[in-house]
């Protein structure tokens, strides 16, 4: 764990985690990065970020300031045995007010600052941050570019009713009842959701289910854990995993938990390095 400031008030309804990380893996590899409810974004040190679609040759994107929308598939992330950079997971808020764009304009997409054509302070953020020798003075960086671009977002912030469909479906409210508590039809919010994240509802609430019991996988029985986060059982549970993570719970926490076991209480992180 790298000690660096929480996420400052003022950007948290923006940036979920901001995570910086100094991995040494032991042998090139490849990481999994598992679907969530926020678009990734990683500035890396040392040499640009590597990722792609399992099985999708084609797909491999390297850059120096990585991004990803949403999406329903594990993405992989290459190394050479050890990484070092920031990682940044940015609310569907966040994208309106730092990226300038929905999160839909991203979603399924493994791309990067120039690419995704925003603003220039985020397109000048990773050399600006190459050229500094220590992680606090990094972090503050990101920090100060961050609220830069919050502060000056003007009325791009997300519309009330979507902010609260999504965050009905985040806690497991089903759909009917999303669209019977915001008012609105089956049809109308399944539009409005997938316009802003790019996701379906049901989508979206099964990545946030996965998300759920990430965080306390390996601190408790999977039956446990699959009741715990609104599965049907602990053979629904790995049936999920195995879609969304391309991998059995059980698999997920022999290749990752050591490296999530040594982040996962940091304060104020909230998830692990993807």
């Amino acid at each position: 764990m790298i000690p660096v400031a929480p996420v400052p008030t003022a950007l948290r309804r923006y940036v979920a985690t901001r995570i910086p990380y100094d991995v040494d893996f032991g042998a090139p590899g490849v990481h999994r990065g598992l679907p969530s409810t926020t678009l990734t974004f990683v500035l890396p040190l040392d040499e640009p970020l590597r990722v792609s679609w399992p099985g999708e040759a084609g797909s491999l994107h390297a850059a120096w300031g990585s991004l990803s929308g949403l999406h329903t598939a594990p993405a992989a992330v290459h190394h050479d045995g050890a990484q070092r950079g920031i990682q940044l997971a940015l609310t569907v808020e966040g994208a309106r007010a730092l990226l300038r764009r929905p999160a839909s304009d991203l979603a399924g997409a493994l791309t990067d600052v120039d690419e995704a054509v925003v603003p220039r302070a985020l397109r000048e953020l990773p050399e600006r941050l190459n050229d500094l020798p220590s992680w606090p003075a990094r972090v503050a960086l990101v920090d100060r570019t961050l609220a830069a671009l919050a502060a000056a977002s003007g009325d791009l912030a997300l519309r009330a009713e979507v902010a609260r469909a999504l965050a009905l479906l985040t806690s497991g409210t089903p759909v009917a009842g999303v669209a019977a508590e915001v008012g609105y039809s089956r049809r109308r919010l399944s539009t409005l959701v997938r316009a802003e994240c790019g996701l379906a509802p049901k989508a979206y609430q099964r990545v946030a289910r996965l998300e759920a019991a990430r965080q306390v996988l390996g601190r408790r029985p999977l039956a446990e854990v699959a009741a715990l986060c609104g599965y049907s059982d602990q053979a629904h549970l790995t049936r999920e995993w195995s879609i969304l993570a391309g991998c059995t719970p059980t698999t997920w926490l022999r290749d990752e938990f050591p490296f999530v076991q040594d982040r996962r209480d940091e304060p104020d992180a909230g998830s692990e390095h993807d």
